[in-house]
């Protein structure tokens, strides 16, 4: 399986997000396996337009080669206002076919570690023809991030991370068959 390849997608766009530092994080536990390429992929650096308002730009293009070259994703996601964040909607919104028969796992934060944003990712994941694996590490914005904005996990969630990239590998070579 060494030559899927996962995106570990950052689901923030907003001005002093904290996402970057959480998928650096996850990448730095995920070089440390041989079972697949990582790479981050950061939504903001794709200039997506809201849906509906034009199909000609650049980025959808550039977005849609991004998620067609991937096996399977990793969603670092921020809860903000009991869901996910409306950029990282409307870049699930922009690609279709492009998710279809690929695995994911989903890093989430927030007051209560993100697991409402996370519940209504896996939502839309099922929709996108996704399947989301059960391992689900989430971090408190009170207990894993010191003044809310300097990352500083707890070592006992180096487990689940690894479990969870297990499982993203394992349904993202299965799911290579299908496409």
């Amino acid at each position: 399986m060494a030559n899927l390849k996962i995106g570990i997608i950052l689901g923030s766009t907003r001005e002093g997000r904290v996402s970057p530092q959480v998928g650096e994080w996850v990448k730095g536990i995920a070089d440390q396996r041989s079972d697949a390429e990582y790479e981050i992929v950061d939504i903001a650096d794709f200039n997506l337009p809201f849906l509906g308002t034009t199909s000609e730009a650049e980025g959808i293009k550039k977005w849609s080669e991004k998620l067609t070259s991937l096996d399977g994703f990793v969603f670092i996601v921020q809860e903000y206002n009991h869901s996910i964040t409306g950029a990282l909607k409307n870049a699930l919104d922009l690609a279709r076919d492009e998710w279809h028969n690929k695995a994911a796992g989903i890093v989430s934060y927030g007051s209560t570690g993100g697991a409402r944003a996370a519940e209504h990712l896996r939502g839309i994941l099922a929709e996108l023809h996704v399947a989301d694996v059960r391992t689900h590490p989430t971090l408190s914005l009170f207990t894993d991030f010191e003044n809310f904005s300097e990352f500083k996990p707890a070592d006992l969630h180096l487990d689940n991370v690894n479990t969870m990239l297990d499982q993203v590998n394992a349904w993202s070579g299965a799911l290579k068959t299908l496409r």
